[in-house]
């Protein structure tokens, strides 16, 4: 942003009276140009692994889930149909035949309307027309205006084999997005993947035993050269612990935590997912669960030197990981991850850690896996976020400290912005 002229700075340090805090808060949130430290979105260089467009973001596994409980068809028949079949069995059930009031199909509408289309329509034939005429580069673009974001942060697996070889031929580059190096198949999936590592002249074997995990340090810093990912990540169920006695752990401390002490980049630990306890639903499939976070409190304890971003899925570890967080400046908490993602908890959350934490977090990332997604969360976002942040500020100004603009305008930043950027180490 910009730097605001002298009677602006005059202005803005003026204390605000108690009948403006709303819209004040509401107008900075607006204006101010958001990072979305975690999605599933890809640069156009990394070519198909992007998903955009009206049948993707019909057919997202939040919807599917919905379309099971709406519908008499079966898992089985939905899933032998094809994309457009899919999308236009969903839009019938989910937007035709019953109101979309739901957060996720709601978000559709907000696309629809963020674009000037119709979601009253009874197919989706003007909105594959509109989308099939956009120009990725400059649809990315004008999606990132309308959810006022500047960056997103990608989820990159080395060993995904769609994606992976694009990164080995140099993929171009994208000031709008950061990559991020995911761990999933090396610390969660490793009997099945252990062998893609071999056949790529690393020496490791099935129990990740021997020198295997320094091979696969040299394999991350290896990739780490080729990436510049701005943190490591990976997704945890509600099991994990550390220490024990596993090929998790094994490759978690003579491995990855070693890779970001050398690289200077956090860990992120997403904790508490119950993978596929529908195997049916496919990605719509899986659950959540209270993990112990005695797992975190040790790993902020005994690396020191490694930094941790933290999201647990359960609401009921939201309170834990405020405590830990108030012990352990090396844990940052972010976001209010995939069921959390809802307005009621959300608020919920952020109040907890305002009052607990200050704005020494971050409230959010839009999680999002389809490209338009993003218009509609961060939209949920500083709609959530206006009163809240309002409410902090009046109590502050009754009980003796007045707020103003700039207040308003600073801790925005530092939230949505400034915390993932010296977090990170993009910022010094």
């Amino acid at each position: 942003m910009s730097s605001v002229i002298a009677g602006d700075k005059t202005r803005s340090a003026v204390p605000l009276p108690p009948g403006e805090m709303q819209s004040v808060v509401e107008e900075e949130l607006w204006a101010a140009a958001f990072i979305d430290i975690h999605t599933h979105l890809f640069m156009p260089s990394l070519g198909e692994n992007g998903l955009w467009g009206i049948d993707n973001l019909i057919t997202y596994h939040y919807l599917e889930a919905e379309l099971f409980r709406s519908s008499p068809i079966a898992p089985g028949e939905y899933f032998q149909l094809s994309k457009r079949e899919k999308a236009d069995t969903i839009w019938r059930a989910l937007f035709v035949e019953h109101a979309p009031v739901s957060e996720a199909t709601r978000g559709v509408v907000a696309v629809l309307n963020a674009f000037g289309l119709s979601a009253e329509s009874r197919d989706l034939t003007e909105a594959r027309e509109f989308f099939e005429h956009r120009t990725l580069d400059a649809h990315i673009s004008r999606v990132f205006q309308l959810a006022g974001i500047s960056e997103a942060v990608m989820t990159n697996d080395p060993l995904d084999p769609d994606e992976a070889p694009l990164w080995e031929r140099g993929a171009a580059p994208d000031s709008r997005f950061y990559p991020v190096l995911r761990l999933d198949r090396i610390l969660e999936k490793w009997p099945e993947h252990w062998q893609a590592l071999e056949g790529r002249g690393y020496r490791v074997d099935a129990n990740a035993g021997g020198g295997s995990a320094d091979e696969v340090r040299r394999f991350l810093a290896e990739w780490v050269e080729r990436m510049r990912p701005v943190y490591m990540a990976v997704s945890l169920t509600d099991t994990f612990q550390f220490p024990e006695d596993s090929v998790r752990a094994r490759l978690l401390s003579g491995a990855v935590l070693p890779a970001c002490r050398e690289f200077g980049i956090p860990l992120s630990l997403m904790i508490g997912v119950r993978r596929l306890v529908n195997p049916a639903l496919r990605l719509a499939g899986d659950a959540v669960g209270k993990a112990d976070l005695r797992a975190v409190e040790y790993l902020c304890r005994e690396y020191p030197g490694n930094r941790f971003l933290v999201s647990a899925l359960s609401r009921e570890n939201q309170h834990e990981l405020c405590v830990y967080a108030r012990k352990f400046a090396n844990l940052m908490p972010f976001g209010c991850w995939w069921f959390l993602n809802n307005p009621s908890v959300v608020e919920e959350m952020t109040r907890e850690r305002l009052e607990m934490l200050g704005t020494t977090f971050i409230p959010q990332h839009s999680d999002a896996r389809i490209l338009e997604q993003v218009i509609y969360k961060w939209k949920n976002t500083r709609r959530t976020m206006a009163p809240i942040l309002a409410n902090c500020y009046r109590l502050m100004s009754e009980d003796g400290r007045p707020a103003t603009r700039e207040d308003i305008r600073s801790d925005i930043a530092r939230l949505f912005r400034t915390n993932f950027e010296l977090f990170a180490g993009l910022r010094k």
